[in-house]
């Protein structure tokens, strides 16, 4: 039985998705940059390069593009966890917050999941909300971003292993085969 055609939201998804990849597989040449073309590039260099320029990620509160003092921090992957609005679900972020060691607060927690330098898994329990959406919003469009390493002030608790269900960044979906970008 045939597929049937894409919807045209679903369309543009796959021409951006593989757009990323042309993209992507320039970079893992080492040609592809996003400042100014050489002189000697290229119609199909510089049409990656345009291409490259166009697809940038949505930038978002400590995505690292300003902070450049502060260390990228890798994820595998992130998660909002807010207290919802029925009773049994504040109920159960209650009960969440209390197993993460932390109070509940009504705007809620960021977790990012890590390692530390033994490879070891960890869950970060941080304040940073908008860099999670943003996160979060990058990579449902398939943009493997990272954030800047978090201010010790946002970190509230870390705890080894990852709890807790979790939207997976597009690059460890990839090392784990469950497509990525």
């Amino acid at each position: 039985m045939l597929e049937p055609d894409p919807n045209e939201q679903d369309y543009l998804r796959q021409i951006e998705l593989l757009a990323l990849d042309v993209v992507g597989a320039a970079r893992e040449e080492g040609w592809q940059a996003y400042g100014d073309d050489p002189a000697d590039a290229t119609r199909m260099r510089r049409s990656v390069s345009e291409l490259a320029r166009t697809l940038r990620h949505h930038h978002f509160e400590d995505d690292g593009c300003v902070e450049q003092d502060r260390p990228m921090l890798h994820l595998g992957g992130a998660a909002l966890f807010e207290p919802g609005e029925a009773e049994g679900q504040r109920d159960g972020y209650r009960a969440g917050c209390a197993r993460l060691g932390v109070d509940a607060r009504e705007e809620g927690w960021a977790l990012w999941y890590t390692w530390d330098h033994q490879e070891r898994a960890h869950t970060m329990v941080t304040t940073a909300l908008e860099a999670t959406r943003g996160l979060l919003d990058n990579w449902a469009r398939g943009r493997d971003v990272h954030p800047a390493q978090p201010r010790r002030s946002q970190i509230r608790a870390v705890i080894r292993g990852w709890v807790g269900p979790i939207t997976l960044s597009p690059s460890h979906a990839r090392t784990k085969g469950l497509g990525g970008c």
